[in-house]
């Protein structure tokens, strides 16, 4: 089973990756010398261009010392992962843009694993990616390896709090939904629900395909095209998944805040990144004077205070 779900994974990252992205993959990978991959994923992905967005892009590194950045900056790297950086070139007479994070292949194994208590990493590599480049084979295997543990390591976490029976669309709602309201992307149900449409036939196969290795006794139902699932779990054990999850929403509110104020740092107008990306996410717009700009810290921190009085973060 394990094989049927690295292939289909492997099927679903052969698909080409268009030229803008591939010429940000390039400039990125002359400023990364130690890059293992780069993974393309988000609303660009999703959408198929990239005029008017941000494309994102993960790069996978062999150690953080070896990357292209400062002994500061790497070190921040390791201890918060990841770092992000953002980045402008131009292309074919107009610019494309990247916001692009750094993390260790290491990082990254552990980051889609059990081991791993938030979503921040599993919540996001489960769902449909692209791999704008891979430095070997072999590295190529150990990111889709990755990439079906993602797959596991979610719908281990997501299923005890789905209601039964459901089918596959029910599970990735519940779990993304999940994982969304435990950084600072909540995403209205509407939005979501044409998120999870958009991949229904792909996660109808990958949830067919990874759910008889969980821990969990699943009747499976054959119901045309969608199977019906009916897991056996007990009430104390739907209970504590509840409590796990409210835990992960506030450990990835502090987390999320942490991270945005080392974007500020990280990013060309990095102040104005994070009031950018704390107001797309949350939908609150939290203004900051403009004499704060100068000093990061202060400026996130009023940020992070003002977009909380006014309902974010919960």
């Amino acid at each position: 089973m394990a094989d049927t779900l690295a292939d289909i994974i492997g099927q679903r990252l052969n698909q080409p990756v268009y030229p803008a992205i591939q010429a940000l993959t390039d400039h990125i990978r002359q400023k990364t010398p130690n890059a293992v991959a780069i993974l393309f994923y988000g609303s660009c992905l999703r959408s198929g261009q990239d005029i008017g967005g941000i494309a994102d892009l993960y790069v996978l590194v062999d150690g953080y010392h070896h990357s292209g950045q400062t002994r500061f900056w790497a070190a921040m790297n390791a201890l918060l992962p990841p770092n992000v950086f953002y980045l402008e070139i131009p292309f074919e007479n107009r610019r494309v843009r990247a916001k692009y994070a750094v993390l260790s292949l290491r990082d990254f194994e552990q980051g889609v694993s059990m081991r791993w208590f938030h979503s921040y990493i599993w919540g996001r590599f489960a769902q449909p990616i692209a791999i704008a480049y891979s430095r070997s084979q072999r590295d190529r295997e150990r990111v889709i390896a990755a990439l079906g543990e993602a797959v596991t390591t979610f719908m281990r976490r997501a299923l005890p709090c789905t209601k039964s029976p459901f089918r596959a669309r029910d599970l990735w709602f519940k779990g993304l939904s999940l994982s969304y309201r435990s950084e600072l992307r909540t995403e209205r149900p509407d939005k979501l629900a044409k998120l999870v449409a958009m991949y229904d036939a792909y996660y109808e196969v990958i949830t067919r395909a990874a759910i008889s290795g969980l821990p969990y006794d699943v009747v499976i139902e054959e119901s045309g095209p969608h199977s019906c699932y009916t897991p056996r779990i007990t009430k104390s054990l739907r209970f504590r998944a509840r409590q796990i999850w409210r835990l992960r929403f506030y450990q990835g509110k502090i987390l999320s805040v942490l991270r945005l104020l080392k974007g500020a740092f990280t990013f060309a107008g990095g102040v104005a990144y994070v009031q950018w990306k704390i107001e797309r996410h949350t939908g609150i717009r939290a203004d900051i004077p403009a004499h704060l700009q100068r000093f990061p810290i202060i400026a996130v921190g009023i940020l992070a205070w003002r977009t909380y009085r006014q309902g974010g973060f919960r």
